[in-house]
């Protein structure tokens, strides 16, 4: 039996590992080694919507938060969606992220979820969720970006992810990057390796839930015009 789509998605994410060293003050969180149900759940998303052999736009991410693939293990998808709108539901933890809020809304406008991953695959170049620890001894959400030596510390591992993600069936012609920060280093990255033929920038649905909420629905028709131009 030939392997799918799905199959590719699911070993790469149970093989999952950042083993590196990390500058003073910031942690790697793997839910695939963390929460068993974490694979469960992911591996029913994959199979349920990615079961075929189809090529794919990649849609590329900053890195997992803790609330979202964190926890759930799929890409902007918390345990909210996850349930109402996958049908998929996940006992040993319920959250809520807000990029996952845009996320569904405009998938949802889009036609919904099985029309939507049949054609786009979500993933982040960095595809493991990063804290950092405060001065009030607390951990918070951290970008690979946020720290110039973070950076360079985690960049050969986020090209090596970049190429795995392609070698699940991904098309390299265009791909279209959330977050206009995000999109200068994924530039850098690019540069080095020679992975992609085009970038197109999205903002990331982060800053348009925060800051311009009033606009989500501007935005989403941005998102699915881009989108659906390059099918």
């Amino acid at each position: 039996m030939s392997i799918t789509f799905a199959d590719k998605v699911i070993d790469f994410n149970r093989h999952l590992k950042y083993s590196d060293a990390l500058p003073h003050g910031f942690l790697v969180l793997n839910p695939y080694m963390d929460n068993p149900e974490t694979k469960e759940v992911m591996q029913q998303f994959y199979y349920k919507y990615y079961s075929d052999y189809e090529q794919r736009k990649f849609i590329v991410g900053i890195n997992p938060s803790r609330r979202g693939a964190g926890v759930t293990g799929v890409p902007f998808t918390d345990t909210k969606r996850l349930e109402g709108v996958c049908g998929i539901k996940m006992h040993s933890a319920h959250t809520h992220e807000i990029s996952s809020v845009f996320i569904y809304d405009m998938i949802a406008e889009y036609g919904g979820a099985t029309d939507f991953y049949r054609s786009f695959y979500i993933n982040s170049p960095f595809p493991l969720a990063i804290v950092r620890h405060t001065k009030d001894d607390t951990w918070l959400n951290a970008n690979y970006y946020d720290d110039p030596i973070l950076f360079r510390m985690v960049r050969d591992f986020m090209i090596d992810s970049l190429k795995k993600h392609i070698s699940l069936g991904l098309d390299t012609s265009e791909i279209f990057v959330l977050g206009k920060k995000n999109a200068v280093f994924i530039r850098k990255l690019n540069q080095e390796a020679k992975l992609f033929d085009n970038i197109l920038v999205l903002e990331h649905p982060r800053y348009i839930q925060q800051y311009r909420s009033k606009e989500k629905y501007l935005f989403i028709e941005k998102y699915i015009s881009t989108l659906s131009n390059a099918l």
